[in-house]
């Protein structure tokens, strides 16, 4: 469903508990007052789902495009259970959008693949800023609960099937 329909902070299905999961947050600086919100959002969902803070590992990048690497050394370097990725790419006048929406969205899925690891793709891709706004604490919500959300779901889902 469109976000535009929907506030991203109400949940489908119930959250698991995040008690003893252990999360890695690779946060973008580049529309920093955008990914800040969507931090603030990861990091309050993680703490109300039982996750301690000494179980988050935050770790700022230069940019959006910045974040596929980010992963990747949080995934080779951490035992982290979960990698959420948060950026914010507004759209311009040139095809530069195009280029880091692609790049990270398939630089991201290659980081999970590779290291059997959830990496969650909380990039907010926008065409202005006061869409972005909407979806960093705004009306529809905030794309870092719900990134937060789907990294305690896929945790739990691994290590459900690992259990096997």
């Amino acid at each position: 469903m469109a976000s535009s329909l929907k506030n991203l902070s109400v949940f489908e299905s119930p959250v698991h508990s995040a008690e003893g999961m252990s999360f890695g947050i690779v946060v973008a600086e580049w529309n920093s007052a955008i990914t800040g919100k969507l931090l603030e959002g990861a990091v309050s969902l993680l703490k109300k789902q039982g996750c301690k803070e000494e179980d988050i590992m935050i770790k700022h990048v230069p940019g959006t495009f910045e974040l596929t690497l980010g992963s990747q050394l949080l995934c080779e370097n951490t035992d982290v259970d979960a990698v959420i990725a948060l950026g914010c790419v507004i759209q311009g006048e040139t095809r530069h959008f195009d280029f880091i929406c692609h790049g990270v969205s398939q630089g991201l899925n290659h980081v999970a693949l590779e290291y059997n690891t959830p990496v969650i793709f909380g990039v907010l891709t926008t065409d202005n800023l006061q869409q972005a706004e909407d979806r960093a604490g705004g009306k529809h919500g905030n794309k870092g609960e719900e990134a937060a959300a789907t990294a305690i779901k896929m945790v739990a889902l691994k290590n459900e099937l690992s259990e096997n």
